[in-house]
């Protein structure tokens, strides 16, 4: 049988992994744990005492704890407090499933931010949109700003791509 392993990309080691050129900073963040929620988005946000149900593509958060819409009836939940956050169904409403080990987490700044986005993304950064969901270099992503950075969470198996992705960019 083949080895296919061998043309599959290597996983950089995230924790040294840096880009800077062409006036573009890129970088991976570990933001805490990550919870899909389904359902009641109210109610899970009052629960866990987040502010709202969720920013849309190239929406501002602000904290270590804020959430992401991503459907109309669904949202990623970022470090909301362990203890509100068991998986399942509650009586609320609401069903929460741990992703932590599901998204890579990128995140972005500089001048050429703008030409990253053009190059990078479909969607329009000033029209935005209620779901953060959208493509980023070709994969699914979740886009949204945080501390005035973009940050940009792709599935973990995809990770090794979009970062030669940013190698291979000019």
């Amino acid at each position: 049988m083949r080895d296919l392993t061998s043309s599959w990309l290597a996983v950089p080691d995230w924790r040294g992994a840096n880009l800077d050129r062409n006036g573009l900073v890129a970088c991976t963040v570990n933001v805490g744990p990550q919870h899909l929620v389904s359902g009641n988005l109210a109610g899970f946000a009052a629960a866990v005492g987040l502010p709202d149900t969720g920013a849309g593509a190239f929406g501002e958060v602000t904290g270590g704890s804020y959430a992401l819409r991503v459907a109309r009836d669904r949202m990623l939940a970022i470090n909301a407090p362990p203890s509100s956050t068991p998986p399942g169904w509650h009586a609320d409403g609401y069903a929460v499933t741990d992703v932590s080990a599901m998204y890579h987490v990128f995140e972005f700044e500089g001048s050429g931010l703008a030409d990253l986005i053009a190059e990078a993304m479909l969607v329009d950064p000033r029209a935005g949109s209620p779901s953060a969901a959208t493509m980023f270099a070709g994969q699914q992503a979740i886009v949204y700003q945080h501390g005035g950075k973009l940050r940009v969470h792709v599935e973990r198996g995809f990770a090794p791509y979009v970062w030669q992705w940013l190698e291979a960019r000019d």
